[in-house]
């Protein structure tokens, strides 16, 4: 792991706090090049009424407004959950050179636990280079607490029998 991979990881853990603060899933992502943000975002689908607002999305859409172009190259995305299939799509069609994540997603991950789409050969463009793990302790360990305290919520909530 290069420091410079957990220096944004951290940051990206961060930006994961702004979502649970929000009440979303903490996730964080952020997208750099040449050492300088281009864009960031946390996970915000219940606060925007929008099933794609991931963190990866809103860091993918503000990064191109920033440049200009809906292509990314040599960037890097880091975010603290691996990607879904549908920002793995995204990131794909933006040109992402490469994905850096925090925890592992056995589930719906889509860069190498459920599914490996990043570097799969049917696509015309593949990301150059994929590092999952990265802080992965710290990243799962704010998703366990987010859910921990939603569930314990939830206890709370229902009637006495």
């Amino acid at each position: 792991m290069a420091l410079d991979d957990e220096h944004w990881m951290r940051h990206a853990l961060i930006l994961a706090r702004n979502a649970w603060q929000q009440g979303e899933v903490p996730v964080g992502a952020v997208i750099v090049r040449d050492g300088k943000i281009l864009a960031e975002g946390w996970n915000q689908p219940i606060t925007l009424h929008d099933p794609s607002a991931h963190a990866e999305m809103l860091a993918l859409r503000t990064a191109g407004q920033t440049v200009g172009n809906y292509r990314l190259p040599n960037t890097t995305l880091y975010v603290t959950l691996e990607p879904c299939l549908m920002c793995v799509g995204a990131m794909l069609h933006a040109r992402v050179e490469r994905v850096v994540f925090g925890a592992y997603d056995p589930k719906t991950g889509a860069a190498g636990s459920a599914f490996d789409l990043l570097q799969h050969p049917r696509h015309y463009h593949k990301v150059a280079a994929v590092q999952g793990g990265v802080l992965q302790e710290e990243c799962a360990a704010l998703l366990q607490a987010f859910f921990r305290e939603r569930r314990a919520a939830a206890a709370l909530a229902k009637p006495a029998p």
